[in-house]
Order: C-alpha cells, then structure tokens, then sequence
C-alpha cells in the first residue's frame, strides 16, 4: 500500500512545520515535571497541561484537565496507600469522528525523572536545546517528544481538514516514573479500539513488553569483633553477613543464566534478575550482622502467573535462593528473607496480527520505507492499557531508549518528524476518513 492524497498531504503539512514541533517539545522540556517522589512530583504539570489543551481545543477538540478521585486508583498494587493526584492533573483531548470508524488512544506521560547529576550535562537540562539536529533535555527522549509528536499529529489532521470516521483521544498522563497511576486511570475510564503509546523506539513498532518485580533479599550473620581469630558459628563465633550474600548473588547469577537459554520470545530478551543496590555492615572492625541486597527483575509475557502477574517468577527465585542457602551449615539455619516490594508490573504483548500493530507497520512502512516489529524492553503504560483496560497498545516514538534517564539526554528532530506523520497517517487508516 502507497500513500493517497490526503495522507500524503498531512504528512507533508508535518514536514513544513517541523519547526513548530520542535518548538512545541522545546516548550514541553521547560516545564519542571520531575518526578521527587509519589507524594510531589507535580512541579509545572498543571501549567503544561494547559498548554497542551489549549492547543489542541483550539483545533476542534473537547478537551478535559482533572485531577481524578483517588478513588479511581486505590486499592491497585501499583499505587500507595493514601495516593493523590493533587496537583497532577491528567488531560483528555477528544477529537470526535463522524461516527462509524474506530477509536484510537494516543497516550503518552508528561512526567520526567531527576536530571541530576546536572553538572555532567553539556546543556542546561531544561532549556531544551535544539543541537545537530536535536533537541536536548531532561524528557525530550522519555518521553516529552512522544508527546509532542502525537499532539502534533493530531493537530496537523485537524488543520488539514480531515474529519475522522472514529474518535481520536490525545491523552496525556502523569505518574509512569513513580506509580504508573495516570495510565491505570486511562485504563479505567476511558475506551478505544487501540492505542499507541508514542515512548522511544527509534520508530520501531513494539507490540510487548518485560514485567518486572522489585526484590529486598536480607542475610543475616552475626556481630563480632573483625580482629578476632575466627570461631565456628556452632561455637558461638562470629558470622559475616556479607560473605553469605555471596550465596544469594551466585544463585542470582546462575538462576539468570538458566533463564538466557530457557526463556525465548520472538521480540524480548530473556528474563534476568539485577541486584541493584547492597547495604551491609555496622562499623569497619565489626563483621556485618546483616547484608540487604536490592534487585530489578524483568521477566517474559509467558512467564506470567494465571492471573498475567509474577507469582511464578517469585516463587521460582525464592526455589533458587533457598537451594543456595541449603549448601551452607549457617544459611541452612537462618535463610534469607525476600521481600516483595510495591512497584512490581506485569508483562504484556498483543499478537502481531492485531489492526493497530499491522496499520502501524504499513503506516511507516510508507511514510519511512523502514518498517519493524520489535519488543519494548521494560514496562510502560501500554501495558496497563493492555491488562487492565483491555485496549490493544502499541509502542512507536521518536529517540533511543537508552538516552532515557541519562545525561544529554536527547531526541532527533527527524525522528519527531516520522513519528508525528506516521501516527497521523496511522490514524486516518485505523479510525477511517470520512
């Protein structure tokens, strides 16, 4: 399939403009979104939301910024006891169809993590600096130039006279760095045929993504004076702590190289389990009484318990773990506690054969010549539009996942471009013209 006439003018409308994308994310960047902690990540949310909404009502769309009832979200496994969305509004712009067509979702989230270490960046990380063609900033990767690309492509329909035969609903959402509560109302509240979630792919279509899980493994050992010739514990000696968490990191180390070879997914690398932190000891001439290790799991779609979460992977660790401790006399005695901590996320994948996966390949397929399906790594809100909204997701945006997070963080302004065209010409084919 080629591209007709109107489609090819929308996208070359996208193209003519590029400088008023990259002046809308460069507008999106200054914005303070960061993402402190569950209870004061609102920073400039509200005003940037606003921006956005007046932008894109102005282009025919009914247009709503709330902050929802924390009632919407209480109770999830996600979300904190005590949750609020004050100060961290959410907006729904509607672009009504002529009726008959379907409904596509764009969603993307407008909150960002810390830039520090601040120092280390070459451009100040909230000037949004547009350099050798892209633009620079806390977010302009992850993902505030997704968000500019799909509210673009949005507009860019409208100015160009397109009437939809479905809805089209930008939607932007906070909360993906801390709660990921802003796509879990999105899921709740709202309903679509599809949605694309425009994170960084480098413009690859991803149609699934890992879970993931947080662990805090504990060892206990016993204080004692590190100067002492050493005792059997049996005999009341002293017990390093931090030795025997050597036992819990090679049970680690070969549990994930077990899943390297066993675990396959067409898209997806393998399951793996990071220790990510490690805290032990009292003081430097005592050994440690006790050793806590910190780890970040991802694992497979196929992996999922019955109910699509990660019982079986835990469980699977905790096997690991606990066989490990059995090779030792004193861990056989005291086993490491595992805790499970809040935060954990399920995987989600949708078939390839799905509508929005194959129209969105075809879509850039012929705006870009270079269409791809891949996988998407680790979580993000399409999966929660996935498993708890039911709502076929996608993910396509513009940027390098791993400039995510980093210092210099950045995105092409060629990539803003196709991304912004290959979601308009996605949502003329999805929802139909009228």
């Amino acid at each position: 399939m080629s591209l007709d006439a109107r489609e090819r003018a929308v996208g070359d409308q996208i193209a003519t403009r590029r400088a008023e994308l990259v002046e809308l994310l460069q507008a999106l960047v200054r914005y303070d979104t960061v993402a402190r902690d569950e209870a004061n990540s609102g920073g400039d949310v509200e005003t940037l939301q606003r921006l956005l909404g007046a932008r894109l009502e102005g282009c025919g769309a009914e247009v709503t910024i709330e902050e929802p009832a924390a009632a919407v979200v209480a109770g999830h496994p996600f979300v904190p006891d005590g949750f609020s969305f004050a100060g961290r509004p959410q907006l729904v712009a509607r672009f009504p169809g002529a009726g008959g067509g379907r409904t596509l979702l764009l969603c993307g989230h407008v909150d960002v993590v810390s830039a520090e270490p601040t120092a280390d960046w070459s451009v100040d990380p909230f000037a949004g600096e547009l350099r050798d063609g892209a633009v620079y900033g806390r977010g302009a990767c992850d993902m505030k130039g997704g968000v500019a690309a799909m509210a673009f492509a949005a507009e860019a329909l409208a100015q160009a006279g397109v009437k939809l035969s479905g809805d089209l609903i930008v939607n932007a959402v906070t909360e993906e760095e801390t709660t990921g509560a802003g796509g879990l109302v999105s899921a709740r509240t709202l309903r679509a045929d599809a949605a694309i979630v425009p994170e960084p792919t480098a413009l690859g279509v991803c149609n699934a993504c890992r879970g993931s899980l947080l662990a805090r493994i504990t060892v206990a050992g016993r204080a004692g004076h590190a100067g002492l010739a050493a005792r059997h514990h049996s005999a009341g000696g002293a017990v390093n702590a931090i030795d025997k968490a050597a036992y819990v990191l090679d049970a680690i180390r070969r549990l994930n190289a077990e899943w390297a070879v066993r675990t396959r997914h067409p898209q997806l690398p393998p399951a793996d389990c990071v220790p990510t932190a490690i805290h032990g000891g009292e003081w430097i001439v005592s050994h440690p009484a006790s050793c806590r290790i910190e780890c970040h799991l991802e694992y497979l779609p196929g992996q999922a318990d019955e109910r699509g979460g990660g019982a079986l992977v835990e469980r699977e660790v905790e096997d690991w773990i606990a066989a490990a401790a059995a090779a030792d006399p004193w861990l056989r005695e005291h086993p490491p506690r595992i805790e499970w901590l809040l935060g954990g996320v399920p995987p989600a994948a949708i078939d390839a054969g799905e509508p929005i996966v194959r129209t969105l390949l075809g879509a850039h397929g012929d705006v870009r010549g270079d269409a791809r399906l891949e996988g998407f790594d680790n979580w993000h809100d399409g999966a929660t539009l996935i498993t708890e909204g039911g709502i076929p997701a996608v993910v396509y945006g513009p940027g390098d996942i791993r400039l995510a997070h980093a210092v210099d963080e950045r995105v092409p302004v060629d990539e803003l471009v196709g991304c912004a065209q290959g979601i308009a010409v996605a949502a003329m084919r999805f929802c139909g013209v009228d």
